[in-house]
């Protein structure tokens, strides 16, 4: 007589941690100091070669680019379609917002036509942000908070910068850009800093509004 076939004990997979809130902070932060530049609390200096590049350069490829980027990978792996979709895209927005200002400004090639590429940019980039923003309202009033601003910021950019950005005639309303994206910043880190100290304490001491 056979022996029974002994039972299969499978693993249970290990804990996942929530990849939301590096995500948040990397498009905060790097929102934050892009903002205080717009906004002119920040001296953008003088000549091509001036602060406003090397200051956030640095941030939009590898904290607002890159950690984003990776946070919305781990997302997939989540099933959190939202948070994949729009830190794979907001990373993706910081990289290539980076590489648009080191081809125009460090390389020299068309400076000139930099404020209105970059009005062309943020204008589709409203666009996806308004996608978002939509989505959110399934979500909780932090996001939709966050979205709200994040669109308006991108919107006042857009016209700033199609009428000659903070050197032209659209200076006033990048300036304007910067002081939205500062409060945009604040509501993405305050989403983060719930999503962190709510789960860390095992408690709701932010409340998001769900």
């Amino acid at each position: 007589m056979a022996e029974p076939e002994a039972t299969r004990v499978v693993p249970a997979e290990p804990a996942l941690a929530d990849p939301a809130p590096l995500g948040l902070g990397a498009f905060a932060l790097t929102t934050f100091v892009f903002s205080l530049l717009n906004a002119g609390i920040i001296s953008p200096g003088e000549g091509p070669e001036n602060q406003i590049v090397n200051l956030y350069l640095p941030l939009a490829l590898f904290y607002g680019g890159l950690a984003q980027l990776i946070a919305g990978l781990f997302e997939f792996r989540t099933g959190n379609t939202f948070a994949f979709t729009g830190f794979v895209s907001y990373g993706a927005f910081w990289i290539s917002l980076a590489v648009l200002n080191i081809f125009a400004r460090q390389l020299n090639i068309a400076p000139e036509r930099l404020a209105e590429a970059q009005g062309w940019f943020f204008l589709a980039w409203a666009i996806f942000t308004a996608i978002m923003l939509i989505a959110a309202f399934g979500l909780n009033v932090g996001l939709i908070v966050t979205f709200v601003l994040l669109l308006a910021t991108l919107l006042l950019l857009t016209i700033g910068d199609l009428q000659g950005g903070p050197e032209g005639p659209g200076a006033t309303w990048v300036r304007l850009g910067g002081y939205v994206g500062i409060l945009t910043a604040i509501a993405a880190w305050y989403v983060a800093a719930a999503d962190v100290i709510n789960d860390t304490l095992g408690r709701t001491v932010l409340p998001v509004g769900e």
